[in-house]
């Protein structure tokens, strides 16, 4: 199994990113799959979530409205559509394939090497 993530950088308050992450080595249109973030001393968060087929998404309260996840079954590939950043979503950000229908990150079964984001005010 291997998951890639891309996309992060350093952005102002209020700027857009958008993060990828590229899987391979199991049956990515099988599995839920989703976004943790982690920041310096703190707990890693479960930030959003999509089921297989896309019917249904998870946010975590402090993004909802902002940040949109996507998925394209046919190339593989997860996305995190990031808007309105503030400097709170400053972290590593992880994609990663879940077990069940939950987004916390105690519940990965993979993941990847993590992409960061800063946001500067």
């Amino acid at each position: 199994v291997q998951l890639v993530e891309s996309g992060g950088g350093v952005v102002q308050a209020g700027g857009s990113l958008r993060l990828s992450c590229a899987a391979s080595g199991f049956a990515f249109d099988m599995y839920r799959l989703g976004w943790f973030r982690q920041a310096p001393g703190k707990e890693r968060e479960g930030v959003s979530c999509i089921s297989w087929n896309s019917g249904s998404m998870y946010y975590t309260d402090s993004v909802k409205g902002r940040f949109t996840i996507s998925r394209d079954n046919a190339k593989n590939t997860l996305y995190l559509q990031m808007n309105n950043l503030k400097p709170e979503d400053t972290a590593m950000y992880y994609c990663m394939v879940v077990s069940g229908n939950t987004c916390d990150p105690q519940m990965a079964r993979y993941w990847g090497q993590g992409t960061q984001v800063t946001v500067s005010s």
